[in-house]
């Protein structure tokens, strides 16, 4: 029993860890808290400017998720400048898609909330899109 139950837990290790798609959802949703908590600090303890801490805050989480996503995620040894810029290109993207949706929805008699939740779900599409058939779905230079 031990022995089965050892074999299930490494082969969902396995699974979980050695799948693309599962490690890209950590990545995001590990990154997702790491920018709340360098938001917090750039606000409440060096008491940067709010524009000024959302802004150095969401530069540094799209930097170092890039490094981890390009690593660990899609297995590339090596970053490269050209790959950062397609990242930092789909992540505004992603960010326009949000806005802009966000904002559309609640003008359609959408609840404002509700579409929030609706422009992160098409935010996180445009990203696994760009992420998985742009940036890392193809040899790159």
């Amino acid at each position: 029993m031990l022995q089965r139950n050892k074999r299930l837990f490494r082969s969902l290790y396995h699974y979980c860890i050695g799948n693309t798609l599962v490690r890209w959802w950590i990545v995001g949703l590990l990154f997702t808290g790491i920018n709340i908590l360098l938001l917090y600090g750039f606000v409440e303890i060096i008491r940067f400017p709010y524009p000024v801490a959302t802004l150095i805050a969401a530069e540094l989480n799209t930097v170092v998720r890039f490094l981890v996503n390009d690593r660990w995620v899609f297995h590339h040894p090596t970053p490269t400048w050209y790959r950062l810029w397609q990242y930092h290109l789909a992540s505004l993207g992603g960010f326009l898609i949000w806005w802009s949706t966000v904002n559309l929805f609640p003008k359609l008699g959408v609840h404002y909330l509700i579409a929030s939740v609706l422009a992160t779900a098409c935010s996180v599409v445009w990203s696994m899109a760009s992420n998985f058939l742009w940036i890392w779905g193809k040899k790159t230079k």
